[in-house]
């Protein structure tokens, strides 16, 4: 097992090298860069010298060709732990990432717990009811869920809940986090406000991944119930329920453990379009705007914090195989 993990993490030491690699020079590579769009070279009014151009260049480490660029911005990464400032914000990375982890937890954590403590549930429900007319209808909604894009979904809620309902009991807050009042509240007060900010974005973030989780564990259930072992189980008396529970679900958990260990990069990451359109202050938002802007260092250290993410999540993935079946074995 030790001699696994070691290997793995070369591995994954490796990707990391490569990946980081490959961006920085695609970012570096694209035409112009943040300076031209924060210095306002597009805009007369904004022109600004050379030799100021040429210091805020130096300033941001952009006077190097890209490979030394790469070597300048790892070296600051490992011997500093300096994850690089912002061009336009002017801020470091480190404390830009800070300020969207909260809200990036609050909202995508949130909705992958929720899908998979619902998801569990309607799966086994639905593969203890195959072909009758309650398990057809469920599968329907969450074939038909699945299919329904979120940023669709996202319009039509907006439409409803606060232009449709604007003025009633039922309308949802249009984008933020909070109110601007939210401070002047009282604590109860602040957590109606933030749960009605919340309540949107949540929805359309769970209900694609909700329906996936529920139908395949819906498949690996009606498989894992066709196997002889399930049959012995029967043969020796075993509940129903025990047979579903504790024998065909427990066998489906590996495939199950893999897209958990997929979704722990979400968590962290957010989702682009749906937080563009919310207004949410996540992950998400920040990297949009930073390939926008074509600002390096925040680009760089989301997608580095992305690729440790995921790779950490199939390492926990592979991890937790081995106390869901005993018979895996690392060597």
């Amino acid at each position: 097992m030790v001699s696994y993990l070691v290997r793995r993490l070369i591995f994954a030491a490796l990707t990391v090298v490569v990946i980081t690699f490959v961006i920085y020079a695609l970012i570096r590579s694209m035409p112009g860069d943040a300076l031209t769009l924060e210095l306002g070279e597009s805009d007369p009014a904004k022109l600004q010298s050379k030799q100021e151009r040429e210091r805020q260049r130096k300033l941001y480490g952009l006077d190097h060709p890209w490979p030394i660029g790469y070597g300048i911005w790892a070296k600051n990464l490992i011997v500093r732990r300096d994850l690089g400032k912002s061009i336009f914000e002017k801020k470091p990375v480190f404390r830009q990432i800070r300020e969207r982890f909260f809200p990036t937890l609050m909202l995508s954590g949130t909705s992958v717990f929720l899908a998979y403590v619902l998801s569990v549930p309607i799966g086994l429900y639905c593969s203890a009811r195959s072909n009758k007319l309650d398990e057809r209808g469920i599968s329907l909604g969450m074939y038909m869920l699945y299919s329904f894009p979120s940023y669709v979904a996202a319009l039509f809620l907006l439409t409803l809940f606060y232009l449709r309902l604007k003025g009633t009991a039922w309308a949802l807050p249009l984008n933020g986090m909070v109110s601007s009042n939210h401070d002047q509240l009282s604590t109860w007060g602040q957590f109606q406000d933030s749960f009605r900010h919340l309540i949107l974005p949540l929805t359309c973030m769970t209900y694609a991944s909700l329906a996936y989780d529920s139908r395949f564990i819906k498949a690996n259930m009606e498989e894992a119930m066709r196997q002889d072992y399930i049959r012995t189980a029967r043969a020796k008396g075993a509940s129903y329920l025990r047979i579903l529970v504790m024998h065909a679900f427990r066998n489906t958990l590996i495939p199950f453990l893999t897209i958990l260990g997929i979704s722990l990069p979400a968590i962290l990451s957010g989702a682009v379009i749906l937080e563009g359109i919310f207004g949410w202050p996540g992950m998400g938002q920040l990297f949009y705007q930073s390939v926008s802007r074509r600002d390096y260092d925040p680009i760089m250290a989301l997608t580095l914090m992305f690729t440790v993410l995921t790779l950490a999540g199939q390492l926990l993935a592979d991890i937790l195989y081995a106390f869901a079946d005993p018979r895996v074995a690392y060597k």
